[in-house]
């Protein structure tokens, strides 16, 4: 491994985030030792946190960028780490095989249980990439469910949820463990998980419309649950998508699920999110499915993301929005918020923020005046540097949802289930 690191000058670039998985607050001065997979005992780099949970980016060598964009190349494309983090008042972990890609922003984001009697470190393998690694091809299902059978669940109206639970197995795996998984966290982690964050972004922005599609169609029909099973989709690639407990994610596929989360495929005259199926196209073939790297292909070509959609499932394929989503305090007022705004929805942000700034303390306090001035600008600047958005200090639509969802999390608004 360390030989194969000498040989490979590209960078990859890594930042990790931690928090209380009790509290949802930051844990600051925790301690990350990072090394190669394969020499876990020689640490590389040893890095704290600071009052945001959050570690310095740092450049870790990664393969070359190509073996992540060409088909053709059988080379693996992302290097592999081990993180070892541990915290005073909390249980360590040990994170072995977070994936690095060449001249990407890798996210690892940790919630760490408080420090329990007895308990013994908790350690997470991550396994291969579903483009790289081996894994079961989809069983083929019905895109559109039947919904008049007899004690049929099926929600009135699409709605997007704000947990999911993922059974960590297939189906009939009665030992596999459940997940409560925050929604968007789960198409972040799939996503990041099946398609490499290197491709284009209309690339990415189509696979990401896919995975939704699919998992709200898991919600909306009750899938797992009319059959009896506790959950709502499980982990496995021949039944599911491959979603990977305490992997990293990425920040080009991140930003994108913070656009797009509210939104899911359809067809005319059907109510349900479209379940759009798909396999990777070079391991596995599948006809009237999108490919991964077919998709990455027509990426290349400039094709849009409803293009790329269409090119596989047909032109009465279309991008519609939920309804509702679940979880938050109140919804997008529709428009950007920005200096010379004023009212109500400016107002309740300002509160929000002020929350936030109680745990995340580099965000400034605001006067809660409902009037969008240059101290609400820039306190709106500072959110979105610690959480990773682009800094505008203005609150457009992915920033006013991750503004609702860090303060539902420390203000402990939505307890879980």
């Amino acid at each position: 491994m360390v030989q194969t690191m000498q040989t490979t000058p590209d960078k990859g670039q890594l930042k990790i985030s931690i928090t209380s998985r009790a509290t949802s607050v930051p844990i600051e001065n925790a301690t990350i030792s990072i090394s190669y997979t394969g020499v876990p005992e020689d640490t590389i780099e040893e890095l704290k946190t600071n009052s945001s949970g959050s570690t310095e980016v740092i450049d870790l060598p990664a393969p070359p960028e190509e073996y992540s964009l060409n088909p053709h190349i059988f080379s693996q494309p992302y290097s592999e780490y081990n993180l070892s983090i541990k915290a005073p008042g909390f249980e360590a972990i040990t994170i072995s095989g977070t994936e690095i890609l060449a001249n990407t922003l890798a996210l690892q984001n940790v919630q760490l249980n408080p420090l329990a009697p007895g308990e013994t470190p908790q350690i997470f393998v991550i396994p291969a990439h579903t483009l790289y690694g081996v894994y079961p091809p989809k069983i083929p299902e019905d895109e559109i469910k039947p919904i008049n059978e007899t004690g049929e669940i099926v929600l009135s109206r699409v709605v997007v949820p704000e947990y999911i639970v993922v059974h960590d197995g297939s189906p009939r795996d009665s030992t596999a463990n459940n997940y409560y998984v925050k929604y968007k966290d789960y198409i972040k982690n799939v996503a990041s998980s099946e398609i490499y964050a290197t491709w284009p972004e209309n690339t990415i922005r189509a696979n990401v419309l896919a995975i939704m599609s699919f998992t709200l169609n898991r919600v909306y029909t009750e899938w797992y649950r009319n059959q009896g099973y506790d959950f709502t989709i499980t982990s496995s690639t021949a039944f599911d998508h491959k979603w990977i407990p305490e992997r990293n994610i990425y920040q080009s596929i991140s930003t994108v699920v913070d656009e797009l989360f509210a939104s899911y495929l359809s067809r005319p005259n059907v109510k349900q999110p479209i379940l759009t199926q798909y396999c990777d196209g070079r391991q596995v073939q599948c006809p009237n499915w999108m490919t991964q790297w077919g998709s990455k292909a027509l990426g290349d070509q400039g094709y849009s993301p409803i293009e790329i959609l269409r090119y596989y499932y047909g032109d009465n394929m279309y991008i519609n929005t939920a309804e509702e989503i679940s979880g938050i305090p109140s919804s997008w007022p529709g428009y950007d918020l920005t200096i010379g705004s004023s009212g109500d929805k400016v107002r309740q942000m300002q509160e929000q923020l002020n929350r936030i700034s109680d745990a995340y303390p580099l965000i400034p306090k605001i006067t809660v005046d409902g009037i969008y001035g240059p101290a609400t600008a820039e306190a709106v600047r500072v959110f979105q540097s610690v959480f990773g958005l682009p800094q505008t200090g203005v609150v457009d639509y992915p920033t006013w949802y991750k503004i609702s969802e860090i303060y539902v999390g420390v203000s402990r608004i939505a307890e879980l289930v």
